[in-house]
């Protein structure tokens, strides 16, 4: 005789609030990568300050490095989390990246993440590669301190947004834009500040394939607002 099924209006709330963190098996793309950034994260926090700098450096996405060595740095640059563990991008990025995998898989969630990480990071830094070679921009502006996550989490929260139920996808992409919009009237990093819209853009972008993902994975179901 069949179990009946869990009424999820009567399952624990801790139980839900566990579904909000990635496991092994449930998002093991998400999980992996978190293993990976706490672990870079706590070498910057204790390594040897003038060793940390230098990788810093050498994985920032600046003309100059992508000019050099596209795809290493490229890498390198998602390997680290700009303000550390407990900065709001670092938590955005558990919710949002366990959520999307639950949805599509890892490996799509890997390329909806690329496609904000790569493309955002191309369309703010090649203008100025651009600005450079015709003199409107001086040659220091090839070498900048340029790396983190924050491209490929914000392409991964317009892709999350186009599966979640109507309110709370308004609320969320309202959010969020204010944020983008504070960001840009302040305008302390005008490239990073535009790239984050961009890589919001491009996972909005990904919208009909990523519902189509969804609908075959069975994971389409909206979340209630």
């Amino acid at each position: 005789m069949p179990f009946p099924a869990a009424d999820p209006l009567r399952t624990p709330r801790w139980r839900q609030a566990l579904r909000l963190l990635p496991t092994p098996t449930g998002a093991p793309f998400t999980f992996g990568y978190l293993l990976v950034l706490l672990a870079t994260s706590l070498f910057a926090r204790y390594a040897d300050p003038a060793t940390v700098s230098a990788l810093l450096h050498g994985s920032s996405t600046d003309v100059a490095h992508l000019a050099d060595r596209p795809l290493l740095v490229l890498g390198a640059s998602a390997l680290w989390i700009a303000g550390g563990p407990a900065s709001p991008y670092a938590i955005a990025f558990v919710v949002v990246l366990t959520a999307l995998e639950r949805r599509i898989g890892g490996l799509r969630t890997a390329f909806v993440f690329l496609v904000g990480h790569v493309g955002a990071t191309l369309a703010t830094e090649v203008p100025v590669g651009v600005s450079v070679a015709v003199g409107h921009l001086p040659a220091t502006s090839l070498h900048r301190l340029d790396y983190g996550i924050s491209f490929g989490l914000m392409a991964s929260v317009g892709a999350l947004a186009g599966l979640l139920s109507p309110v709370l996808r308004v609320t969320v992409l309202g959010f969020v834009a204010m944020t983008l919009l504070r960001d840009l009237l302040a305008f302390t990093d005008p490239l990073t500040d535009w790239g984050h819209p961009l890589a919001l853009l491009a996972g909005l972008a990904c919208l009909p394939v990523v519902r189509r993902w969804a609908g075959r994975s069975g994971g389409r179901t909206p979340v209630p607002a």
